[in-house]
């Protein structure tokens, strides 16, 4: 038995796993230890290609069971994430019954992130770069982002509900959008070619380390910023 070849495979698992993680803790209301354990979905999320290309290890099923984990990890756990953030707004307001049903608006991140899924796997256009945000980028935002506006909901629910919905549907459609991203992958150290990366992996850092979770969200709205500037 070749071990070897299931490694990448096992990594994905672990991915898949992080975000089932990241789900409970979602629906239980610890937002922050739900952007954690997404985090390390996305960091397993990379380490299972990068073992896949280093161990030569690719497959028909690693890629469709890549597909499945970031579909949990990246599509439904960010969804939760914001579902509880729209749920506890939600809370206060006097719509009645309406209520139970507005923070299904949420769905629409793992609703789109389906088809950006679906349609990366069958878009050959996507080989060394991306045509609208990938999936992990836009759960890191929302993740990160919702941590931050946890203690603001309740300056004003209603502007706050409409808000945070509106925002969700807006990013949702930036991941089958038409808009080239680049990728993360370097080939080489050299600055030249890798400018953009180099930037964002600074900006990334301070961002974090001024803001904490909430840095992640503002260095996927540069990653957005950098790759729709750039000229092709």
């Amino acid at each position: 038995m070749n071990i070897r070849k299931h490694i990448p495979n096992a990594i994905t698992c672990l991915s898949l796993a992080s975000g089932c993680g990241a789900g409970v803790m979602a629906l239980d209301g610890h937002l922050s230890g739900a952007a954690v354990w997404i985090i390390i979905a996305a960091v397993f999320d990379f380490a299972d290609g990068f073992a896949a290309r280093l161990l030569k290890a690719y497959s028909p099923m690693g890629k469709e069971l890549d597909s499945l984990a970031d579909m949990v990890s990246f599509g439904v756990a960010p969804g939760l994430v914001v579902f509880h953030l729209l749920r506890e707004a939600c809370s206060s307001l006097p719509s009645g019954n309406l209520n139970d049903y507005i923070p299904c608006l949420a769905f629409v991140i793992p609703v789109f992130s389906g088809l950006r899924l679906a349609r990366f796997n069958i878009d050959e256009r996507q080989t060394t770069s991306f045509i609208g945000l990938p999936v992990p980028a836009h759960a890191l935002f929302w993740s990160s982002l919702a941590c931050s506006l946890q203690p603001v909901i309740h300056w004003n629910e209603a502007l706050f509900v409409v808000a945070v919905i509106l925002s969700a549907t807006l990013t949702s459609l930036l991941l089958v959008s038409e808009i080239p991203m680049f990728s993360l992958k370097v080939k080489s150290p050299a600055w030249k070619g890798n400018e953009r990366r180099y930037i964002l992996a600074g900006c990334t850092i301070a961002f974090v380390f001024l803001f904490g979770f909430l840095g992640i969200a503002g260095a996927i709205f540069l990653y957005v910023l950098l790759s729709a500037l750039n000229k092709r």
